[in-house]
């Protein structure tokens, strides 16, 4: 893995641009941390800057003892043989459904990430931000029907997402 010392702050600070005109974006009525754990396959995205041309893009959450949470975001750059990126922000719970996160790429800051959609079997969720800049739509496995995507962005149009602007992100896995 190549370190870029720059990319870190220029992402966080980008994912914390202040959001003066959007209405908050409501969320899950509750997150079972629990469930809630283990790999997610992102299906499709607004990317921010390191996630262009993205590949198997998968983020993967652990419950840590003093309840942050340690999270392992790969893929690859390129192609599906292309270089393989990660990153290991923490997440921490700001909400008492569970539903409302900070994600700390660099100390101090935490980036706003909100669980806005999730199934009730938990295979299929949302993460969005108040500023309706970015968005990942993940799954537990790497493909989802077409209908639920369909159905997810749909979802999004009504909350203020540009859906023009979500991209699929390609998965293949043997």
């Amino acid at each position: 893995m190549s370190r870029h010392p720059l990319l870190a702050p220029l992402l966080a600070a980008g994912l914390l641009t202040a959001c003066a005109s959007a209405p908050p974006m409501a969320t899950v009525d509750h997150v079972d941390l629990d469930r809630y754990m283990g790999d997610w396959y992102v299906i499709a995205n607004i990317p921010t800057f390191l996630e262009r041309d993205a590949h198997n893009a998968v983020e993967r959450y652990s419950l840590n003892d003093d309840g942050t949470i340690d999270t392992v975001f790969t893929f690859r750059k390129g192609g599906f043989d292309g270089e393989e990126k990660r990153y290991n922000p923490t997440g921490f719970v700001r909400s008492e459904n569970n539903a409302e996160w900070g994600m700390q790429f660099i100390w101090p800051i935490k980036a706003e990430f909100l669980v806005i959609w999730l199934d009730d079997d938990y295979t299929k969720t949302v993460i969005g931000r108040s500023k309706r800049d970015y968005v990942w739509i993940m799954a537990r496995e790497p493909e989802m029907p077409e209908e639920d995507l369909d159905e997810i962005i749909a979802f999004l149009g009504e909350k203020g997402y540009d859906t023009d602007a979500i991209e699929r992100v390609p998965q293949q896995w043997e």
